[in-house]
C-alpha cells in the first residue's frame, strides 16, 4: 500500500469489519487530479452492488480550480468499482446476510501511483459496543499519558 489520501474513521466506530478487499476505480481526469491533492472525503459514502457491479456512492472528490468547467465532474458522483468476478460474489453473499453490509475504508495510491480503494465487508455495532471501544481507547490514551510523564 502506498500514500494514503483519505480514511473513513467512522466505518471503524460504527462497524465491525470483518474482511478487506482492494479495488479499483474508474475515473475522469479531473476526478484523479482531485484525489492526488488530496481533496476526498469518504465519510458519508457507502457501496451497492448494482446489476452486478459494485458502485461507490456519495464519496466526495473535489474540484480543482485549474480544471476547466467542461472537463469537471460531479463532486458527489457515483464511480464503478473495479472488482474480480469472486470478490464480487463474496460481497453479493455477504449483503445478503442480516446486519452486514460495505463500506469504503480508505483511499490511496499504490506503488504505480493508481488510486485504489480499500473496502470491507462490515457488521453493525451496537451502543454498548460503541462505548466500550470508546472507553478502551480513553484508557489507552490516559496510560501513554502517564507514562509519558515518567
Amino acid at each position: 500500500m502506498g500514500k494514503q489520501i483519505a480514511s473513513n474513521k467512522k466505518a471503524y466506530h460504527d462497524y465491525f469489519i470483518e474482511e478487506k478487499f482492494e479495488a479499483g476505480l474508474v475515473l475522469k481526469g479531473s476526478e484523479i487530479k482531485g484525489i492526488r491533492a488530496s481533496r476526498v472525503n469518504l465519510k458519508d459514502s457507502f457501496i451497492r452492488l448494482v446489476k452486478g457491479e459494485a458502485i461507490l456512492f456519495n464519496a466526495h472528490i473535489g474540484r480543482l480550480e485549474t480544471t476547466h468547467h467542461f472537463y469537471g465532474h460531479e463532486e458527489r458522483g457515483n464511480r464503478k468499482l473495479l472488482l474480480h468476478k469472486k470478490e464480487i460474489a463474496k460481497l453479493k453473499k455477504a449483503i445478503e446476510r442480516d446486519g452486514y453490509t460495505v463500506v469504503p475504508l480508505q483511499l490511496y495510491l499504490n506503488d504505480r501511483n493508481i488510486a485504489k480503494l480499500q473496502i470491507g465487508i462490515a457488521r453493525g455495532k451496537d451502543l454498548h459496543d460503541k462505548r466500550q471501544d470508546m472507553k478502551e481507547k480513553d484508557m489507552k490514551r490516559d496510560m501513554q499519558r502517564s507514562l509519558k510523564d515518567y
